[in-house]
Formats: C-alpha cells, sequence, structure tokens
C-alpha cells in the first residue's frame, strides 16, 4: 500500500511539474527574448521606435530578461507600463514587469502636466473676478506624491478567455495650496484662510483576455494572438468630507494589447482620460475663461496606437540554455 501510495503521489507531482513547465513555455512564446531580435514599431502619428532584446540581468535573486529602446523615452509622461518595460520576468505564475520606479515617474510627469494647465485657469479665473489694478494675485502651490506596485501583472501563465486578473495599483496624493498676496490689511485680517485641499487618487487595473484573433500589419498578419485587455478605476477622496466627488470616476484608461506567438506585441491601442481636469465642468472651464471649444480640448481623451512594422526573432545559441524563441 506504501508503494502504491508513493507511486500515486510521484505521478501527481510529475503531472504537476509538467503542466506548470507547460505553462511557463507557453508564456515565452509571446515574449522571445533571445538577444540580437528587435521589432520596429510606427505609432499613429508616424513615429517609430525600435525594441532590442538584451541580456538578462539578476535581481534579488530573480533573473529578469531586458529590452532597450531606440530613441529612448524622452519625457516620462510618454512611459507605457503596459508595452515599454525595460526588465521582465517569467515564473510560474506570471509574466510580470519590473516598471514600479518607471510608473511613478510617469504618473508624476501626467499629474504635474495637468496640473500646470489648472494653474493657468485659476490665474484666468482670478483675473475676470479681480481688477488687475487691485494688485491682488493668486498662485496654486501643488505637491505631488505618488506610490505603484513595484510590478505589473502583465498576464498570468494559466489563464483562460475571459479571466480576469488584478495587474497593479497606484495612488497619487497631491497636496494643493493657495498663494493670495497684495489683499488689503484690512481685507486679508477678515479673510477665513484657504485650507489646504488634499486629493488622493486611488487606480486599480484588472487584465482580461477577451479573445484571440488574427492581426495585420505592416510586418505581416498573425494568427492566433492573444488580445488583450486593461482597465483602470480610479477613486478620487479629498480631505474635505462634505465635498461631493464627481459623478463619473476620474482619469479611467482603457489599453488593448496584441500578442503574437513567437513574435510578441504586434499592435496597441489606448484611450486615457485625463486624471483631474477630466472631473471638471465645461462651465467651470467658460468661468474661467476658456472658450468651448478649449474646454472640449483640454478634457479630451489621449488616443496612442501602434503597430509592428518590421521585427527579427534571433536563433538561440547551442550553447544558451532556458532560452525560448
Amino acid at each position: 500500500m506504501r508503494k502504491k501510495l508513493s507511486f500515486i503521489s510521484f505521478t501527481i507531482l510529475v503531472f504537476t511539474l509538467c503542466a506548470a513547465l507547460q505553462g511557463n513555455e507557453t508564456a515565452q512564446l509571446y515574449f522571445p527574448n533571445t538577444v540580437g531580435s528587435f521589432w520596429v514599431y510606427e505609432d499613429q502619428d508616424g513615429n517609430e521606435f525600435i525594441r532590442h532584446a538584451i541580456e538578462d540581468e539578476e535581481i534579488s535573486g530573480e533573473m529578469y530578461s531586458g529590452f532597450s529602446y531606440d530613441p529612448d523615452i524622452a519625457d516620462w509622461v510618454d512611459f507605457n507600463r503596459h508595452t515599454v518595460p525595460y526588465l521582465y520576468n517569467i515564473d510560474n505564475e506570471w509574466v510580470k514587469f519590473l516598471v514600479g520606479e518607471e510608473v511613478k515617474h510617469a504618473v508624476k510627469a501626467r499629474l504635474n502636466k495637468e496640473f500646470e494647465t489648472f494653474s493657468i485657469l485659476v490665474k484666468n479665473l482670478m483675473e475676470r473676478s479681480i481688477p488687475p489694478e487691485s494688485g491682488v494675485t493668486v498662485d496654486l502651490i501643488y505637491d505631488i506624491e505618488v506610490e505603484a506596485a513595484e510590478h505589473f501583472n502583465f498576464l498570468p501563465i494559466d489563464v483562460a478567455i475571459n479571466d480576469e486578473w488584478d495587474a497593479t495599483q497606484m495612488t497619487a496624493t497631491v497636496t494643493m495650496d493657495f498663494d493670495v498676496q497684495g489683499l488689503p490689511a484690512e481685507l486679508a485680517a477678515a479673510a477665513p484662510p484657504i485650507p489646504t485641499i488634499i486629493a488622493t487618487f486611488s487606480v486599480s487595473e484588472t487584465g482580461v483576455v477577451l479573445d484571440t484573433e488574427s492581426v495585420e500589419t505592416d510586418a505581416g498578419t498573425f494568427d492566433d494572438c492573444l488580445k488583450i485587455e486593461f482597465r483602470t478605476d480610479t477613486e478620487l477622496t479629498t480631505n474635505e468630507p462634505e465635498a461631493e466627488g464627481p459623478e463619473n470616476p476620474p482619469g479611467e484608461t482603457v489599453t488593448t494589447v496584441w500578442l503574437a506567438p513567437n513574435v510578441g506585441i504586434v499592435k496597441y491601442h489606448q484611450e486615457s482620460q485625463k486624471m483631474f481636469l477630466n472631473i471638471m465642468s465645461d462651465k467651470e472651464f467658460a468661468e474661467a475663461a476658456v472658450s468651448e471649444e478649449e474646454a472640449a480640448e483640454i478634457t479630451a481623451s489621449t488616443i496612442k496606437s501602434f503597430e509592428l512594422t518590421n521585427y527579427e526573432i534571433a536563433n538561440i545559441p547551442d550553447d544558451v540554455e532556458g532560452r525560448n524563441e
């Protein structure tokens, strides 16, 4: 009986290991990492960038494959956690991107850009409300702090169509103060202090494999591509409990990525709302002395896309183990 049980246990162990290895191999098929491989992409504006597979790197006992990009990212606003990882790891559970620090820089840059615009709107509003000859000025002073998960869970190893997973979480905290200068002494003494406003954006993102489909690009037609969709859910809270939150959640992003077997990413599309400016109404913008057209442009969603135009997957050298095409 003991021998029989031992054999059954051994058989279960073998099947478990095979399943794990098979799942890992399946994931590797979508992430060829042989040094010398490259992928050329063109975005919606005709700009081209090239991804190169580079040497593996060990971090905290884990091996990470890597990419380099040409040209490199010039502005953190343009960083994309879904498609531009510098380092990624494939284990028995996840294809995960090591992008925590990059996400912090990107979210902070995105909010900085929005608050620069908001600062101009505040000044416009004050100029309409206060005669210029009064000498009163108002400046918006803000500070942005961002926390983000170290890894972005791009794809589970064992995933089926319509399975949903938690991809990442991040939190951005914006502290705002209004600096009023030039008020007459009697008004300054009578005016109530302007409180510090603290706004916290809590963002969670989920992923789901919608289907498999054929994708046609300038680099060719690719069959059986995984169509993966990522959606964010943003909750905005402030330190003013009486304040009403926005009817619609701010800053939502929908990202779709197509992965071809033995090639990798062949197509990408993203539509993202403004994290902060999107919650402001047209009426508020009009009061800030901008036209309806300018208000629509400021609050408009950003659409980005790119497709594969050329690529080469290098052969695996005979003396290199642990790589998959």
